[in-house]
C-alpha cells in the first residue's frame, strides 16, 4: 500500500530541491517607479478589489498554463481536462483521479509565496473589498486569507455529482490508496490542475471509486474548461465591484471569461484598474496602469497600510 506520509515526504524533498522560480517567465527586474505608480494608484483607496490568477502561484512552485516559455501550452502538447469528456468518458475519469493521485501529495504541500503572504495583510487593513481567486490551490487561504471568492472552486474537495456527498481530498487519497495498493509512489513533473504524466497502462489498471451514497461520478470541486461558474458565485462577485473604488489583477492573462467579465463591470462604472502581470493580458487596453513586474517583487515593496 502506498502511504500519504512517504509520498508527502518524497514531494517536500523535491519542494526543498527544485527551483520555485522555475515556472515564471522572463522579466524585467522591478524598478522604483512600478512602486510609486502603484503605490499612487492605490493610495486612499478604501475597497480595492483584487483578482489573482495562476500567474501569483509560479513563485510558490506551480506552473500556469499559458505563461510565455514556461507555460503548460509552451512546454507541452498536453491540454487540461475538458468537463464534458471527464462526464461522458469513463476512461477520462479514470486517467484524470490516477494522474491526480500521484500528483495530489505533491500538489498539497506548495506553500504560499510573498505575494499571498502580502495580500493577507493588506486584507487585515480593511481596505480590501473582495478578493478574488482564479486558483484552486487553496494558497490564499494558507497565507490568512479570510474574503476569498475560489472563482473556479477548489482541488481540496471532491464532490458527487448526482447527490449532496462530498468528502475532503486529503481524505479521498485515502480512499485511492486502499484500491489501488500496487501504484508507486514517486515524484513526477507536475501540471497546472495538479496532475503528472503516466504510462497507458498505469492508467487503465488504476481503480476509480463511485459515490458511496449513490454511486454517482466522483469530481473536484473545481471547474473544468468547458463548465460555468456557478450563477451565485458569479453575482457575489459583481456585487463586490458595485462597491469597490479599485481594481487590481495580480497575475493573470484575463484570457478566459470568467475573470474578465469583471472587467468589463468596472469600465461600465468607471472603477480604476491596474494590473501586474508579466505579459500581455486581455484586459491591458482598459487598464489605468499596468506593470509588467514579478508580483513578489512589487506587492511587498508598498507600504499599503499607510497609503
Amino acid at each position: 500500500m502506498i502511504h500519504s506520509r512517504s509520498i508527502s515526504s518524497l514531494a517536500t524533498n523535491c519542494s526543498r530541491k527544485c527551483s520555485n522560480l522555475a515556472f515564471v517567465p522572463k522579466h524585467r527586474e522591478t524598478s522604483n517607479e512600478d512602486i510609486e505608480k502603484l503605490s499612487e494608484f492605490l493610495s486612499k483607496k478604501k475597497n480595492v478589489l483584487i483578482i489573482t490568477g495562476a500567474g501569483i502561484s509560479t513563485e510558490s512552485g506551480i506552473p500556469d498554463y499559458r505563461s510565455e516559455g514556461v507555460g503548460l501550452y509552451a512546454t507541452s502538447t498536453k491540454r487540461p481536462t475538458q468537463h464534458k469528456v471527464f462526464m461522458e468518458r469513463p476512461l477520462a475519469r479514470q486517467s484524470y483521479w490516477a494522474r491526480n493521485f500521484i500528483g495530489w501529495p505533491r500538489w498539497s504541500n506548495f506553500l504560499p509565496n510573498e505575494s499571498h503572504r502580502t495580500l493577507a495583510k493588506w486584507e487585515d487593513t480593511g481596505k480590501i473589498s473582495q478578493l478574488v481567486t482564479q486558483n484552486v490551490d487553496q494558497l490564499h487561504y494558507k497565507a490568512g486569507s479570510r474574503n476569498v471568492t475560489e472563482l473556479h472552486g477548489t482541488n481540496s474537495i471532491v464532490t458527487c455529482m448526482s447527490c449532496s456527498y462530498y468528502v475532503p481530498r486529503m481524505q479521498f487519497q485515502l480512499t485511492l490508496e486502499e484500491q489501488n495498493p500496487t501504484m508507486i509512489p514517486r515524484v513526477a513533473d507536475i501540471r497546472p490542475d495538479g496532475d503528472v504524466e503516466l504510462t497507458e497502462n498505469e492508467v487503465r489498471q488504476f481503480k476509480v471509486p463511485s459515490c458511496p451514497k449513490c454511486g454517482g461520478i466522483l469530481k473536484p470541486y473545481v471547474v473544468f474548461f468547458g463548465d460555468n461558474v456557478p450563477r451565485a458565485r458569479v453575482d457575489q462577485v459583481r456585487k463586490r465591484v458595485e462597491i469597490s473604488d479599485s481594481m487590481l489583477v495580480v497575475g493573470s492573462s484575463l484570457y478566459v471569461f470568467s475573470a474578465f467579465r469583471f472587467i468589463n463591470q468596472a469600465v461600465e462604472n468607471k472603477i480604476p484598474i491596474a494590473i501586474l502581470n508579466i505579459g500581455p493580458t486581455r484586459g491591458d487596453k482598459y487598464a489605468d496602469l499596468k506593470i509588467e513586474a514579478k508580483s513578489g517583487d512589487v506587492l511587498t515593496k508598498i507600504d499599503f497600510k499607510n497609503l
